[in-house]
């Protein structure tokens, strides 16, 4: 029997908040689904998600709709109906604390100071899942945290940052054609 795989990209919905540094998660969703030739349409749990086939298992690409700090619901909401080991989701999202364009990718962890692992955590009740984070970098001593991670990224930092969401997006590709090792020792930065 195939296994079933999450891969939940986290950010906030609404285009209010496209190409933030808060979205990149999404963003990796997105470039994944266009990399399989997968929309991400269908509605359930609070997100919008597309069905995709890696190396012959199902894997769910997922966008939660519920705002970054309540993303755990959606998480806990696919993993309770396909009663999934923890094991079988894989997180994407942004860091501060990892500068811009690096990417960390790990089994398992906790949640730092990102509002969206910590629901994620929450809700699952472990944190031993595979996640990547997309570094966004820290911000700068005249800008506030909030500003920072909600605002867009200078042209700089966006072309260093569209090449570590394409690396994400492979990452997830590589841990579901071989396995989280091998991934993080291609992608991590």
């Amino acid at each position: 029997m195939k296994k079933l795989y999450l891969v939940v990209g986290l950010g906030n919905p609404g285009k209010k908040y496209s190409n933030t540094k808060h979205n990149v998660g999404f963003d990796t969703i997105d470039i994944l689904s266009e990399r399989l030739g997968v929309k991400v349409n269908k509605i359930k749990h609070q997100s919008v998600y597309g069905e995709a086939n890696i190396k012959g298992e199902k894997v769910l690409l997922i966008k939660p709709q519920t705002y970054m700090n309540d993303s755990g619901i959606t998480v806990r909401g696919f993993s309770d109906f396909y009663k999934l080991p923890v094991e079988n989701i894989i997180v994407i999202y942004d860091d501060i604390d990892i500068p811009v364009g690096n990417l960390r990718i790990r089994k398992k962890g906790s949640a730092g100071s990102h509002n969206g692992m910590k629901s994620v955590i929450y809700h699952l009740k472990d944190d031993k899942f595979p996640r990547i984070r997309i570094g966004i970098g820290k911000p700068n001593y005249d800008k506030d945290l909030i500003s920072h991670v909600l605002g867009g990224f200078n042209k700089e930092d966006r072309e260093l940052i569209d090449e570590a969401i394409l690396n994400a997006a492979k990452a997830v590709e590589e841990i579901m054609n071989s396995d989280i090792e091998r991934a993080m020792n291609m992608y991590n930065s």
